[in-house]
């Protein structure tokens, strides 16, 4: 079973912008449910599709697979009608863990996001000095809400 376990926070200032090189994602949504999604991803010239399930606040079922970026591509335009996102990420290396930094832009331009990926629920770690405010529990920072439901919009 393919288990993804993440927890999420807010990013403060930049300082860990100059830690990696970001690259574009471009993804979308062919369906998104409270539990649930279908997401298509370009990371550069590289696709994949990928399904999620959730199953606690902070682990879900992930089954990912490449598929041929002109097929992302043509889903991306026809089938994501759930919603788009596009963010920069950077994979800062800390302690013994890879924090995967999210700039978004478009709609979600000005949030920034990180998580990072366990091997158990219960995985103490280290945050760096530009973690903030942990948002693991908190759905609205998920990225399926995100491309329904853009930052930019947000009134709090």
């Amino acid at each position: 079973m393919a288990l993804e376990i993440e927890r999420k926070f807010l990013v403060k200032g930049t300082s860990w912008q100059s830690l990696a090189q970001p690259q574009i994602y471009r993804q979308g949504y062919v369906y998104s449910d409270d539990k649930q999604t279908v997401r298509v991803r370009m990371i550069g010239q590289r696709a994949f599709l990928t399904l999620k399930r959730e199953k606690s606040n902070v682990t879900r079922l992930e089954f990912e697979y490449p598929i041929p970026p002109e097929d992302a591509m043509q889903m991306l335009s026809d089938m994501c009608t759930y919603g788009k996102i596009e963010k920069y990420r950077y994979k800062i290396e800390f302690g013994d863990l890879i924090w995967e930094v999210d700039e978004f832009f478009g709609d979600n331009e000005g949030l920034v996001v990180a998580e990072v990926e366990l091997k158990d629920e219960n995985q103490k770690i280290v945050k760096p000095q530009w973690i903030g405010k942990e948002i693991s529990q908190d759905r609205r920072y998920y990225n399926a809400y995100l491309a329904k439901n853009p930052y930019k919009f947000w009134e709090d």
